[in-house]
């Protein structure tokens, strides 16, 4: 880690710059609002992206969207730039060109200059990063953008951007704090995305009354799942269509069908849609790290970033079909505190034969007894658990003791994933 740099001119590496970034506003301070981020970026017309540009905001499902309308641009021949938050390994992840991660230089030179653009206006961390990936983007020729909402819509940094189509994925309780106590709050917030007369796309299976209101009002042409497009899934393949369009026996992919089957409704909404044989090329590569991905298959280690109860009922249907296989399924849990953490647990509580449950760092990290105290309101009779300080030493004594016939399910927090992926490349290299 770099040392604590009071100054950027001291700013040689990614690293010192994220360290700077950090020391000046911490990672894990959220302070929604776009009037500090749009100053800095109308100084360089930073907002004006080039091709098209899909604004893509949701509770849940809003990597997996992205990547699938990556994929399938790319596979189109098209030049595709995606920029999403946060990221498991390496920062770099967090924007994408033509399917590369975009290389330490180009971070550093675009830092450098959104810290020279920014004056005196002070930026939190998102927002410095997300103006560095956008000048990053304003200079290359791709013919989409793909920008993945930080939280909410309506003044995430991320909505000063001018988009040709607005999605919104999944709705849920998640960030209540900062977007309301209820769906039709959160609604209301993430339709602050959409652009008058610009089209959007609903994946959201039952919309808040306030999504719905917010695109009448602006006149944007919509395509609503099970209203203007429909899908349906089958034990080994499912269907998609949208008027006169559609799609027969698609091969089940490894991301959820009904994020796909959005990113299906956009590329219709752009007249983009694929071949069958194209369509279904893409489906059975896809991946997305974080996203039940498989770390090994005996004994078996899968890792999720499910961390709200939406995503978590997602994540007990997934293991509930694999649990036949397994003699135990145990789980590693590691959460933020401001998540609702009893919710998330309660539908994973019928597929966990153990339990163990990890501190996280940082002023938002949820200590274990924490999480012992939601296990036992989501599962009374639950007494088979274990607490850790960190989710490192946890992982480390599970990999000991694990047995060729058990499934390790890793979730609840992109910290805690990327702490388990962080040890196991250093345990298996």
């Amino acid at each position: 880690m770099s040392e604590m740099l009071t100054s950027s001119q001291s700013c040689q590496t990614l690293a010192d710059w994220l360290c700077y970034i950090e020391q000046s506003h911490p990672i894990d301070k959220i302070e929604l609002g776009l009037e500090r981020v749009k100053r800095v970026a109308d100084r360089a017309e930073l907002a004006l992206l080039p091709g098209k540009v899909i604004l893509i905001a949701g509770t849940n499902g809003k990597g997996s969207t992205a990547r699938t309308l990556e994929q399938l641009l790319l596979a189109g021949g098209f030049s595709v730039g995606v920029y999403s938050s946060p990221h498991l390994l390496r920062f770099n992840e967090r924007l994408r060109l033509n399917n590369h991660d975009v290389d330490d230089a180009s971070w550093v030179s675009a830092m450098a200059e959104i810290e020279a653009l920014r004056g005196d206006t002070a930026l939190t961390y998102f927002e410095f990063t997300t103006l560095a990936a956008l000048l990053i983007l304003k200079r290359q020729p791709v013919d989409f953008c793909l920008i993945e909402v930080g939280l909410g819509g309506r003044l995430d940094a991320t909505n000063i951007v001018s988009p040709d189509i607005s999605v919104i994925t999944t709705i849920d309780l998640d960030h209540q704090d900062w977007l309301g106590s209820d769906r039709e709050a959160i609604g209301w917030e993430k339709a602050g995305v959409f652009r008058q007369d610009k089209p959007v796309v609903i994946g959201e299976l039952l919309p808040p009354a306030t999504v719905r209101a917010k695109a009448a009002e602006l006149h944007c042409p919509a395509l609503i799942v099970n209203q203007d497009y429909f899908y349906q899934q089958n034990v080994d393949s499912w269907s998609w269509h949208c008027g006169a369009s559609a799609y027969q026996n698609l091969p089940l992919p490894a991301l959820p069908v009904q994020n796909v089957a959005t990113s299906l409704a956009v590329l219709k909404q752009l007249a983009l849609l694929p071949e069958h044989a194209v369509l279904a090329k893409v489906l059975t590569e896809i991946s997305l790290a974080g996203r039940m991905q498989v770390l090994q298959e005996k004994p078996a280690i899968i890792i999720d970033v499910a961390h709200n109860p939406q995503s978590a009922r997602y994540l007990a249907t997934q293991l509930a079909a694999l649990k036949p296989r397994y003699n135990k399924v145990l789980a590693l849990v590691g959460m933020l505190k401001d998540k609702d953490m009893t919710q998330a647990l309660v539908p994973l509580t019928p597929v966990i034969d153990q339990w163990h449950l990890s501190s996280l760092p940082g002023s938002r990290g949820a200590q274990a007894a924490q999480l012992s105290a939601a296990l036992e309101a989501a599962a009374p009779a639950q007494a088979d658990y274990q607490q850790y300080q960190d989710v490192t030493t946890a992982f480390r004594q599970l990999l000991s003791k694990l047995q060729d016939d058990d499934l390790l399910i890793i979730f609840g927090s992109f910290v805690t994933v990327s702490a388990v992926l962080a040890s196991y490349h250093q345990e298996t290299t």
